[in-house]
């Protein structure tokens, strides 16, 4: 839900987010549909996800030493940290043995993770995330807390919604492991040249949010996930 404007982070109350909660604040019957939505439909795929979860789990196990599942500190609304949960498509310890961020041909990316990672499988158990209010179906994809502490004042915009399991920019950069291929600095590449460029789709999604566009990038995603294009 949106909080009003006095109660938000002090960090939020920028003259340059006001223009993106104004039209958030017009939206408060459409906010409330999308956190309906997210709750019976997060718990109807959680049910008949339950017995995928267990057999891909068994699978990550035994293809690499460690647990099945991945948990990382990421930033959502209000600049609220929390932990996501996905399946571990990479060795254990991945995180102290590089960047944040992969490359198309990561070495630490393990056999089971290289396809549970073409079909965005590793994103389901975020469904979890989106049961306790943590994130959304639709909305600007979480980072980790170093890279918010180095959004401009508008970027931090997006948190004025929960963080998203897809959004248009994951669309549309569905292919940033290969953009990030060959550069020397992986996290100055992303950070000055990859995540402006996703943010300018986020903060579009935040003064153009509606239901239609919901589940127009859902559709979207599936279709990417699946057929490419």
């Amino acid at each position: 839900m949106l909080k009003k404007w006095q109660k938000l982070p002090i960090e939020l109350q920028h003259e340059c987010i006001a223009p993106y909660y104004k039209a958030l604040k017009k939206k408060r019957l459409t906010l409330i549909f999308k956190r309906l939505f997210d709750i019976l439909f997060s718990f109807i795929l959680l049910i008949l996800a339950s017995p995928f979860f267990l057999v891909l789990s068994i699978v990550i196990v035994i293809d690499s030493h460690g647990a099945p599942f991945y948990l990382q500190e990421r930033v959502t609304q209000y600049g609220k940290k929390f932990r996501i949960i996905k399946f571990r498509t990479m060795v254990k310890n991945a995180a102290k043995m590089g960047s944040e961020v992969t490359v198309s041909d990561d070495p630490r990316i393990t056999k089971t993770g290289k396809f549970i990672r073409r079909f965005r499988i590793d994103e389901v158990p975020q469904l979890i995330n989106i049961v306790l209010g943590q994130m959304t179906f639709v909305g600007t994809r979480p980072e980790v807390p170093r890279y918010v502490e180095g959004y401009s004042a508008e970027m931090l915009a997006t948190l004025l919604l929960p963080a998203g399991v897809t959004s248009r920019a994951s669309i549309e950069y569905s292919n940033e492991q290969e953009l990030l291929d060959g550069s020397t600095d992986i996290d100055k590449t992303y950070v000055e040249e990859i995540l402006p460029e996703k943010m300018k789709y986020n903060l579009a999604y935040l003064q153009n949010f509606s239901c239609k566009e919901d589940f127009l990038i859902i559709f979207l995603t599936v279709k990417k996930v699946f057929f490419g294009g």
